[in-house]
């Protein structure tokens, strides 16, 4: 049990430090990204200088941005880069942590794909290193040249890998991967692209030299696929802790394209508005609704338990196809927790306001009871956070019938 504690808090604590450097990397480039739209020119300003006034914690500050490198720059210069790197190195260490680790758990849907935790865990690692260096070919090919097309294409291709995350994943890890595709090229731009093109730049200026045009322009064009995206990365990211997204792996590719459009559309939206309020394109923002209401019923209509409430056929659901990967539990624990927790976590739940199971965990038969014992053991025994609030009235006598169980007694 003791690792089973310390599992749990590694788990906490690599989500902490992954939502505080994502925090402060989507907020300073949101903030750049504002900052840039509002510089003006001012009068009385030197020639190549823009500037910006706000007013934020009772004081006010004048950003300025200069267009050409300065005599010179102080030693306590800042570049913001960190804050994506241990984004990335957070996010990755948590997919290893919960996903890899847990895969049995997490990862593998035996109803999708057998695969065994080593192949599960090698296919995610190379199709992250894989997609990264797809995605970086398109935009040194020559759809360079054409900013449109090449966010076309680059929207086609991640759609076409959360279909094929789909094909070999759970629907919750083939959701997660799906995102993790998507931070990998924003972090990869950044380190790869964005930062050594903008140091080449600096260096060439500072020396007197004309910077290569090629440098900049590469890493604006990064920079704006990162800020474009960045709505659907932290959808994709939070979409895990709810079934209703992931419940029915079919429908993951359509639910991906919906969330790319909804989120690009609101960052085009802040992007233009920032720059010219009178500009604002409020289209944009109604068809992302439109985008994301369209999301919303798509999964619903996936979901066996909403599908009746809509006027839908039942959903065919598929035998279980779960091969435990311990012994199964006795009758009495099956029992116990067919009895207090099948109620939500069953393909049809029957309580309230509960249309798909909690995390898309089933505990309806002794195989599903096997297969999630430890998180049985982590949200009944260690934690007595299941059921919520002991809805169902699990007694302790229960509680230590399941821990002898687990602890083999």
């Amino acid at each position: 049990m003791t690792a089973a504690y310390l599992h749990e808090w590694g788990s906490l604590l690599l989500r902490w430090l992954h939502i505080v450097a994502a925090i402060a990397w989507i907020g300073s480039s949101f903030f750049y990204m504002h900052l840039d739209a509002s510089l003006r020119r001012r009068p009385g300003m030197p020639e190549g200088q823009l500037s910006a006034w706000q007013v934020h914690g009772g004081g006010f500050y004048e950003m300025r941005k200069f267009m050409t490198a300065p005599e010179a720059l102080p030693p306590e210069l800042t570049w913001h880069k960190w804050q994506a790197y241990w984004t990335w190195i957070s996010g990755f260490f948590l997919l290893v942590w919960i996903y890899y680790l847990q895969s049995e758990l997490y990862l593998i849907d035996p109803a999708v794909m057998e695969l065994s935790p080593l192949a599960a865990g090698s296919i995610g690692l190379l199709a992250l290193a894989l997609g990264w260096i797809i995605y970086d070919g398109l935009c040194k090919s020559p759809l360079k040249k054409n900013d449109v097309l090449l966010g076309v294409i680059g929207f086609a291709y991640v759609v076409a890998a959360s279909w094929a995350f789909s094909k070999v994943f759970s629907g919750r890890g083939a959701m997660i991967h799906t995102g993790a595709l998507m931070a990998t090229i924003m972090s990869a731009n950044v380190f790869f692209v964005i930062i050594p093109g903008t140091r080449k730049q600096t260096n060439a200026l500072l020396a007197g030299r004309v910077p290569d045009p090629a440098w900049g322009k590469a890493a604006k064009q990064r920079s704006a696929h990162n800020n474009y995206i960045t709505l659907p990365v932290i959808f994709m990211m939070i979409s895990t802790h709810y079934p209703v997204t992931f419940a029915n792996p079919a429908i993951i590719p359509v639910e991906t394209a919906l969330v790319i459009v909804g989120g690009a559309l609101i960052r085009h939206f802040y992007n233009v508005r920032h720059a010219d309020h009178a500009r604002s394109p409020w289209w944009a923002i109604a068809v992302a609704m439109l985008a994301i209401w369209t999301a919303l019923w798509i999964a619903m209509s996936a979901s066996p338990g909403a599908r009746a409430k809509l006027g839908l056929a039942p959903a065919q659901t598929p035998p279980s196809t779960i091969v435990a990967t311990r012994a199964l539990p006795p009758d009495h624990v099956v029992n116990i927790v067919t009895g207090r927790c099948a109620m939500c976590h069953a393909a049809e739940p029957f309580w309230d306001r509960i249309e798909v199971a909690p995390k898309n965990v089933l505990l309806d038969t002794p195989e599903r009871v096997a297969r999630y014992a430890e998180a049985i053991r982590v949200q009944a025994v260690m934690t007595h956070a299941m059921p919520p609030n002991n809805v169902s009235g699990m007694t302790e006598a229960e509680r230590r019938q399941i821990a002898a169980w687990l602890d083999g007694r």
